[in-house]
């Protein structure tokens, strides 16, 4: 019993007419009244009253319609479905982002991204925030999540996903930093600073610190990775400056400590990037359009 012999049968049955069935299928009216008979010897019984004039479903035929129409639609379901899923996209998109980043922003963008193109394989790769930029412009991933810098090269394209406040952080523990930083004028060059080794968070350093108008500052270490910079804060080396984001998420956050009155340290703009020429790219263009608005 296939689909075709079923389809006619259904148009019959609204039609009641076999020249119209017949021409409705690119049939002859005897190839239409084959079919039907056929079906009849299948079913094992007659499914319409006709005679010279007139055609009409009886009771058996009734019941047929309502079983035939189930099987073509249920046909059509499965063909939509298989037909979506073929449609799908599939592939491997390479994604860079810091640690801090990887939970505390990545969930949401990989979430809807995942609802809509579930085939689609998320390559992870993390490490320093300062590096992101340089991953995408080598071509090592598709995209990454960053700190906008102050001057875009036109090489990128950037999607402003938040603004993240910035902080100098200090050790909870009582040392020698703590007891430099509750003097009544604070020496900014005499206290050491474990600084990023480059990137956005250096600039915004440097700008901040020049501000102060204290000479040179004491380096005690350059570190990658903002993790690290809180990390070593919180064993009593220095000072730092590093994105609140980055301080709350720490393992460390408690025994670190936020230092007030220092002045304005202008927010990251963070988003996520890639290379202008890739943006058209199928995985990378579906990537951006499943974008929440706000993070």
């Amino acid at each position: 019993m296939d689909l075709k012999s079923l389809k006619m049968f259904v148009n019959l049955a609204t039609t009641l007419h076999f020249a119209k069935t017949a021409e409705a299928h690119h049939v002859s009216p005897s190839t239409l009244s084959r079919v039907i008979q056929r079906l009849e010897e299948q079913v094992g019984c007659s499914l319409y009253h006709r005679d010279n004039r007139t055609v009409a479903l009886n009771e058996a035929g009734h019941k047929f319609l309502a079983y035939a129409e189930q099987q073509i639609e249920q046909w059509e379901l499965l063909q939509l479905s298989l037909n979506q899923q073929q449609a799908q996209l599939q592939g491997k998109l390479h994604l860079y982002c810091s640690v801090t980043a990887a939970y505390s922003h990545l969930p949401a963008l990989i979430d809807r991204f995942r609802d809509q193109h579930p085939l689609v394989e998320i390559v992870l790769s993390t490490g320093d925030a300062a590096d992101a930029f340089e991953q995408v412009g080598s071509g090592v991933v598709d995209l990454a999540i960053a700190a906008k810098p102050e001057k875009l090269s036109r090489l990128f394209y950037f999607h402003h996903l938040t603004t993240l406040p910035l902080a100098i952080i200090a050790p909870a523990m009582p040392c020698r930093v703590q007891q430099q930083l509750q003097s009544d004028v604070i020496k900014w060059s005499e206290i050491p600073f474990i600084l990023p080794e480059h990137g956005a968070a250096r600039k915004r350093f440097d700008y901040w610190f020049r501000k102060k108008q204290q000479g040179k500052p004491h380096i005690y270490a350059t570190v990658a990775g903002s993790e690290a910079l809180v990390s070593m804060v919180a064993l009593g080396c220095g000072v730092a400056i590093a994105p609140k984001v980055v301080v709350e998420n720490s393992p460390v956050k408690d025994r670190v400590q936020y230092v007030k009155n220092i002045g304005d340290i202008a927010p990251f703009d963070l988003g996520v990037c890639c290379l202008n020429q890739s943006r058209e790219q199928v995985l990378v263009k579906a990537f951006f359009n499943a974008l929440a608005p706000t993070v």
